[in-house]
C-alpha cells in the first residue's frame, strides 16, 4: 500500500531526469506539497499513531520545558521581548502545555514571552491554531526561519532534524589511502526508468523502486579524519541539517538553542559496529523493511549527528553548554524546579517514559547551543562537557 499519486510523482521524476539522490526521495515521499507523509497532514503520532515521542506521555513534558524555558528567561536578565520559536511542532500540543506551565508557574515570564511557530504547511497551522486558540494573542506564524526578524530567547525542537532528508552512502573499500564512497540513488526497474508503458501502475513494497550507486567524493572530507571503512559499510550524511541549524543560529541575537532528538556524537555515528546506518521506516508503530514501502503513508528518519549541527552553531556565533540524554536532562530540571514535587498518578507515569533508559531516556539527547550566553542551565547539571561530549 502506498499513495499512488506520490508513487506516480516519484516515478515520473525520475523517467525524466534519472535516478534521484535518497535524500530528494525522502524530500518527496516526507513534504510533497500535497502528497507527502508530514506536508498532506497524515502524520500521526502517538501511542496509537506511527511513532511515539515525548510529547506523547500527556503535558509533563511541556510542563517539564517550561521550567527550563522560564530559567533562560531569568539568566537573560528577565527581558520583556522574550520569543520562544518553535520549529517542527506537529499539532501545537507541546506549545499548549508549556504556555499554559509558564502562565500557571511563572507569571512575569508568561507576560514577557511571545510564541513563533514556524510551519511552512497550512494543514499544521491550522491544527496548531485550534490548539493554541486560548492563546491567541501570545502566538504568531512564519513559513521559514528566513522570515523571522533577530530575536532574543529560545528556539526549541523536539525531533525536527532526524526527520530532514538524508543520502545514503555506502563504503567500496579501501583504494590509494582512503576509503570509496559511493552514494546510493533511487531509480526504476529495468525498463521501466524511460518510456514504461502508458497505464503502468507501480505498486509498492519495493517492487518497482530499487537503489543503484555511484561513486561520490563530495562527503569524504568529513569522514576522512576516521579512518577507513570497510566495504558494505553503510551510513548516512545529513546535509540538510547543518544548513538549518546555521540558519537559526543566524537569527538568535541572544539566547539558547534548545534541540531534542535522538542521535550520537561524530565518532560514535561512524563506528565501525553501525555498519547498517540508522534510516528507520515507520508506519502504525511497526518498523517497516523498505523504505518504498507505503510511501507518502510512513515515516522516513535518521539519527541525528550533533558533533557537525555543533560545529556549525559555533561558526555562527553560539556555544555548545550543554549536552547529554534526556534522563540527565530532564532529572537536571525536576532537581531544581521540582525538588519536592508531589506528581500525581499519571504525570508518574509519564515521568517513567520519559526517564526510563530503555524507553525515551537513553534514545533521547538534548543538546544546548548558547549565543551571548554562557550560564549553566539546570537541564544539564548532571552533565559531562559538552565540548569533550560531542568531541569537538
Amino acid at each position: 500500500m502506498a499513495n499512488s499519486d506520490l508513487v506516480e510523482i516519484i516515478r515520473n521524476e525520475i523517467g525524466a531526469n534519472g535516478p534521484i539522490s535518497f535524500a530528494r526521495f525522502m524530500e518527496l515521499a516526507l513534504y510533497h506539497p500535497d502528497r507527502g507523509y508530514y506536508a498532506s497532514g497524515r502524520a500521526n503520532i502517538g501511542r496509537r499513531g506511527d511513532f511515539f515521542t515525548n510529547v506523547s506521555v500527556g503535558s509533563l513534558f511541556g510542563r517539564l520545558l517550561a521550567s527550563q524555558f522560564a530559567e533562560i528567561w531569568e539568566k537573560l536578565g528577565r527581558p520583556r521581548d522574550f520569543k520562544i520559536v518553535e520549529q517542527g511542532a506537529h499539532d501545537g500540543v507541546f506549545a499548549a502545555d508549556a504556555l499554559s506551565a509558564l502562565r500557571r508557574s511563572a507569571g512575569d515570564c508568561f507576560a514577557a514571552t511571545s510564541y513563533c511557530m514556524i510551519e511552512p504547511f497550512p494543514i499544521w497551522r491550522e491544527r496548531q491554531q485550534k490548539n493554541l486558540r486560548e492563546f491567541a494573542e501570545k502566538t504568531s506564524w512564519v513559513a521559514s526561519v528566513d522570515e523571522i526578524a533577530p530575536f532574543v530567547g529560545i528556539h526549541f525542537s523536539n525531533e525536527l532534524f532526524d526527520s530532514l532528508p538524508v543520502h545514503l552512502i555506502v563504503s567500496g573499500g579501501v583504494a590509494n589511502g582512503a576509503t570509496v564512497w559511493n552514494e546510493k540513488f533511487v531509480t526504476l526497474e529495468h525498463g521501466l526508468s524511460a518510456g514504461a508503458p502508458s497505464g503502468v501502475k507501480l505498486r509498492c513494497p519495493g517492487a518497482r523502486f530499487i537503489f543503484t550507486s555511484a561513486n561520490v567524493s563530495r562527503f569524504n572530507l568529513q569522514l576522512d579524519r576516521l579512518g577507513f571503512f570497510p566495504a558494505g559499510f553503510e551510513t548516512e550524511v545529513n546535509l540538510a541539517a547543518p544548513k538549518l541549524m546555521s540558519e537559526i543560529a543566524a537569527k538568535l541575537s541572544r539566547g539558547i538553542i534548545l534541540t531534542i532528538d535522538y542521535g550520537f556524537s561524530r565518532t560514535e555515528f561512524y563506528s565501525l559496529h553501525r555498519s547498517q546506518g540508522s534510516l528507520r521506516v515507520r508506519a502504525n508503530q511497526k518498523k517497516l523493511s523498505s523504505p518504498f514501502q507505503q510511501i507518502g503513508l510512513a515515516d522516513i528518519s535518521a539519527h541525528v549527528e550533533w558533533t557537525t549541527l555543533a560545529e556549525v552553531a559555533q561558526s555562527s556565533g553560539a556555544t555548545p553548554i550543554g549536552f547529554t540524554d534526556q534522563h540527565h536532562f530532564l532529572t537536571g530540571i525536576i532537581s531544581k524546579s521540582f525538588p519536592e514535587a508531589d506528581f500525581d498518578a499519571a504525570e508518574k507515569r509519564a515521568l517513567q517514559t520519559l526517564l526510563h533508559p530503555e524507553i525515551l531516556g537513553r534514545n533521547f539527547q538534548a543538546l544546548a547551543l548558547g549565543k551571548d550566553f554562557r550560564e549553566t542551565l539546570s537541564g544539564f547539571h548532571f552533565a559531562r562537557d559538552p565540548a569533550a561530549a560531542l568531541g569537538l
